[in-house]
């Protein structure tokens, strides 16, 4: 990831305002910058939650809380819990993402 045009900022996340994304099941909400050429999320997942798509852009994800399993589309599954990360480039594996129990994450992308 090369950042561009991002000057030096902090992020007060509760002041972001928060938007609703339906899931297949569940709902994810965001509360999102868009800063030069990246964006940077904080993440809520719902208990219950499914991606309702298999999404190819490249990401780095922190689990803050609760328990994650993401699906990439050759089949294979990984279950993160929090302090656990992904990271993957755009193309390479696509993947979706489900939550029994509920997550939040830390996302740039």
């Amino acid at each position: 990831m090369h950042i561009e045009s991002v000057p030096f900022t902090t992020t007060d996340w509760s002041a972001v305002p928060e938007t609703a994304h339906p899931g297949e099941t569940g709902v994810a909400y965001w509360r999102t910058l868009e800063a030069g050429n990246i964006r940077v999320r904080m993440v809520r997942y719902s208990p219950g939650y499914k991606a309702d798509h298999w999404c190819a852009r490249g990401h780095v994800l922190l689990v803050l809380d609760g328990e994650l399993t993401t699906e990439l589309q050759d089949g294979s599954t990984h279950v993160l819990r929090q302090g656990m990360s992904y990271e993957v480039a755009s193309d390479v594996a696509p993947h979706r993402s489900h939550t029994e129990t509920g997550a939040t994450l830390f996302i740039v992308d």
